[in-house]
């Protein structure tokens, strides 16, 4: 119905204008993911270092006004924010399936993170965290939503202009995530952090103004709820989240009441929830007596896909925590005589993505006509030993900043292109290898199960955190390094049976 909708539009006012030979809504949508990650990628380069600002783990002569925490605790802060961004995929992708529609969806979460931005720009710890929170509900909302937006554009997934917008779609990711450490994190590192954040809140709010305007261009399917709830499931549904909001007042509140309230009362639950949920949903699918002996063997396959993907981001997405820190008080601020912010090491994986990503597509196609491609599970191998390879580099550096001396801004610059190189075998090759393998009964959800890898990899090293393990010292890079190769290697040795439970999968 609305392909015939969208025809009928087309034949009555005359040829339509393309973005770059695509349908103009995605000119909407690029501009729209462009700003949203502008403001996360930004606020989240500016994230641990207000974080530690004010206290003893603060680089000497940074700018105060932060919060004065240890390293430690503010890793364990950002890799729980990260996670639960990831974390919060999953019911935003429901909530446009299941009550608002995609397009409602994305609206009402552009509001919600411009709002949580504008929270971090109001000083003070409290609104701090009411920001952090409103931004990854808002992100978490987003993130399913706008991608199933792009689909809509096109007629069904032969349509030979898919992949293409996509790919246009991507390049809009990494371009609001390669400026953002530029502006706003060098406005809030350098001058002031609220004025940071602020201009994360404007970003958004650019966002979403052009979203609102643009969604004429957007097809009719964005705004169809296609599975409702029913009122039957929308009142047990009701009834079962008020009554976890009122349970978790009543006992927080005899937390705060008592005085023993601390912030891991709030951190190492979320931190607990955001291992056992993964955990939890793919039991629950691997349990589904729907599913059929071929689907069960192919889940059993995908958890080795899962597990390994978990062990790729409980590293790399230390390149915001544990890296920033090291990049701010033990890497040399300056080259050729120039200054610049510690902020700008967080423009340099969109950068590599940008520059890299044509070439790996290239270079697969062109084994692929030798039949040289890498399987899948190769890939990910791949992966998993260049992650680990960078944090094996990460030492060198670290040794030799280890009697207070400063490091050639190099080390970091070369650490980020191994780790971009490693994303570049792994992320995209799962992203695909997650809709092959996925149960025909989960096919919408199994993205989401993706994501939880991200989820359960960032809350590992929350967990690590919480716990007192310092994060930033030479044995546990080596550690993490050497469980990441280990890891690659028998995914490696291993490939021949998880090649057979995929089945027809290559």
């Amino acid at each position: 119905m609305a392909s015939s909708l969208t025809k009928d539009a087309a034949s009555t006012a005359g040829p339509q204008k393309t973005f770059f030979g695509h349908p103009r809504g995605l000119a909407t949508l690029f501009m729209t993911e462009m700003w949203e990650r502008f403001s996360y990628y930004g606020m989240r380069a500016l994230l641990v270092y207000y974080l530690v600002s004010g206290g003893a783990d603060a680089a000497t002569g940074s700018q105060g006004g932060g919060l004065a925490m240890t390293a430690a605790t503010a890793t364990a802060i950002y890799s729980v924010y990260v996670s639960m961004v990831y974390l919060m995929a999953m019911p935003g992708g429901w909530f446009g399936d299941r009550v608002w529609g995609a397009r409602k969806t994305v609206t009402v979460a552009g509001f919600v993170i411009m709002a949580g931005h504008l929270s971090l720009a109001i000083p003070g710890q409290a609104m701090f965290f009411v920001g952090l929170i409103l931004v990854a509900i808002g992100s978490g909302l987003l993130k399913a939503n706008i991608s199933t937006m792009v689909g809509h554009l096109y007629d069904g997934p032969d349509d030979p202009r898919r992949d293409g917008g996509f790919t246009l779609f991507y390049i809009g990711i990494n371009v609001g995530a390669f400026v953002a450490p530029f502006v706003i994190g060098t406005v809030g590192k350098e001058h002031n952090w609220h004025f940071g954040f602020a201009l994360a809140a404007v970003g958004m709010g650019l966002g979403l103004l052009q979203f609102l305007i643009g969604t004429r261009n957007l097809s009719p399917k964005s705004s169809v709820v296609p599975n409702p709830l029913s009122p039957e499931e929308r009142r047990s549904i009701l009834v079962k989240v008020l009554g976890v909001v009122i349970a978790a007042a009543v006992f927080y509140g005899v937390i705060i009441a008592i005085g023993v309230y601390t912030l891991n009362w709030a951190l190492v639950p979320l931190t607990l929830a955001g291992l056992v949920i993964p955990v939890a949903v793919l039991v629950r699918i691997k349990r589904d007596r729907d599913l059929s002996g071929t689907e069960q063997k192919k889940m059993n396959g995908y958890i080795w896909f899962f597990v390994a993907a978990a062990v790729f981001w409980m590293i790399y997405d230390q390149g915001g925590s544990t890296l920033s820190l090291f990049a701010d008080s033990k890497t040399a601020g300056s080259v050729l005589g120039i200054d610049f912010s510690a902020t700008w090491y967080q423009s340099l994986n969109p950068l590599y993505v940008m520059a890299l990503a044509p070439v790996f597509a290239w270079l697969w196609l062109w084994l692929a006509r030798k039949n040289q491609e890498p399987s899948t599970v190769v890939k990910f191998a791949m992966g998993l030993v260049l992650v680990g390879a960078s944090f094996f580099v990460f030492i060198i550096p670290m040794g030799m900043a280890g009697d207070g001396g400063k490091v050639s801004p190099m080390w970091l610059v070369s650490i980020y292109m191994i780790q971009t190189i490693g994303e570049l075998c792994l992320s995209p090759v799962g992203l695909s290898v997650t809709t092959k393998m996925a149960p025909q009964k989960y096919a919408s959800q199994m993205m989401g199960v993706w994501f939880l890898a991200v989820t359960a990899g960032d809350c590992t090293t929350g967990l690590l955190s919480l716990a007192g393990v310092d994060l930033n010292g030479t044995g546990i890079i080596a550690l993490q390094a050497g469980l990441a190769a280990v890891a690659g290697i028998a995914v490696f040795m291993y490939r021949k049976k998880v090649q057979e439970l995929m089945g027809g999968v290559r």
